[in-house]
């Protein structure tokens, strides 16, 4: 859902003993201090004087104290689980391990806030909290999108997209890493209490109202570590070295000895993607670091990233982006520090290794223009992403 568009209704009502205004935090031990900071900070503090409506904050431990986080630092909350019973609100901003499931208790009290009508919001790492509780089954949501594979692949039912800043489906939210957690909590501001509210927030925290842009820009080219072992991998290492040639999903099948229905599937279930639109999204982000790297022209850049003509790079490119290819190089060497030196020479050894999460769901209008772009056509769907901040023109380069 665009932040411009009206936010979907919750799925239950308000219970009568939990307050709208009421914002429950729940810390665990292990958890990064930053991230931990962001709502305490958000709905925390009194700023009725600058035009911002006061929450009313209730830091909750989900497990027994003193809870120790980053630094060595130990902290007492002044509530426990209990007091989450009165939240209209509960925010759980980080989470210690992805690899470690979060305590029953906690993940109970989750779901009877859930059952109760209480608006839920994971930032980062906490939405692997959300997704143990069954709060994400089959709903969109995003992470950082460096945990975004393990999120999808261990909890399938999740709709799973790390091109996002942040997700609100209603009654369930969710964000990607640190600075997002930010947007999400001023988008939940305006939200309840409008743009004029958000904004006065935001000037106070000395941040934009609105991020441009999705976590594209940021997305990491290393090989994710949960694919490195499975049979998959050589097929997928071979495609990233290979992604100045044309070839389609069909090759890729082919080379791993499987049918088309049983290669997506398999795909599918290892990097939470439809193999299609990762082909596309690879293409893209080689597309990208040359831009950034060398000055080859447009036309030689669609061509050493397998794109069939120019016209298809600029329309994945724009979609994936929103920017040019043009006005994307020209925004980052406009950015780029003075004495920075050039790294055209190294564009030649850019191509391999160069995959990061995924996006689950294609952006819209990929898969119609797919078959033109990169061979035959795939059976997979799309549905638009959500809450991606909306603003006019291009969103900006970094």
């Amino acid at each position: 859902m665009s932040q411009d568009s009206a936010a979907p209704e919750t799925a239950r009502k308000l219970s009568g003993r939990r307050r709208r205004e009421v914002v429950a935090v729940l810390l665990f031990s292990g958890g990064p201090i930053f991230e931990s900071s962001i709502p305490l900070s958000v709905f925390g503090i009194d700023r009725q004087d600058a035009g911002v409506p006061r929450y009313r904050l209730l830091v909750c431990g989900g497990e027994d104290g003193p809870l120790r986080t980053t630094g060595g630092l130990e902290l007492t909350t002044p509530y426990g689980l209990e007091a989450i019973s009165r939240a209209g609100t509960v925010v759980v901003p980080a989470w210690r391990s992805i690899t470690s499931p979060p305590p029953p208790e906690a993940l109970d009290a989750l779901r009877r806030a859930h059952e109760e009508g209480a608006r839920i919001v994971g930032l980062c790492t906490g939405a692997f909290v959300l997704a143990a509780a069954g709060l994400l089954d089959g709903r969109p949501a995003t992470t950082h999108w460096m945990y975004a594979p393990t999120l999808a692949k261990r909890y399938p039912s999740v709709h799973v997209d790390p091109r996002e800043l942040f997700v609100d489906d209603g009654d369930v939210l969710t964000s990607a890493g640190t600075a997002a957690g930010i947007d999400l909590c001023l988008h939940i501001v305006r939200t309840d209490h409008g743009t004029e509210a958000a904004g006065a927030l935001a000037r106070r925290l000395v941040v934009p109202p609105r991020r441009s842009g999705g976590q594209e820009r940021y997305l990491d080219r290393s090989l994710p570590e949960e694919i490195g072992s499975d049979p998959l991998a050589e097929v997928v290492s071979w495609a990233l070295e290979h992604l100045h040639e044309q070839f389609d999903v069909e090759t890729l099948a082919a080379r791993a000895y499987m049918s088309r229905r049983t290669f997506d599937r398999r795909f599918r279930s290892l990097t939470g993607s439809a193999p299609l639109q990762w082909l596309i999204t690879q293409r893209v982000l080689q597309a990208q670091r040359l831009l950034e790297t060398s000055d080859y022209s447009v036309d030689e850049v669609a061509g050493r990233c397998g794109f069939r003509s120019p016209v298809a790079l600029r329309g994945h490119f724009r979609r994936q982006l929103g920017s040019s290819p043009a006005a994307y190089r020209a925004a980052y060497r406009a950015r780029r520090p003075q004495g920075e030196p050039d790294r055209s020479s190294l564009a030649e050894a850019m191509v391999a290794a160069q995959t990061g999460p995924v996006a689950r769901r294609a952006p819209a209008g990929a898969m119609a223009s797919a078959a033109a772009d990169l061979g035959k056509p795939g059976p997979e769907s799309y549905v638009p992403g959500h809450g991606r901040p909306s603003l006019p023109g291009p969103r900006s380069a970094p």
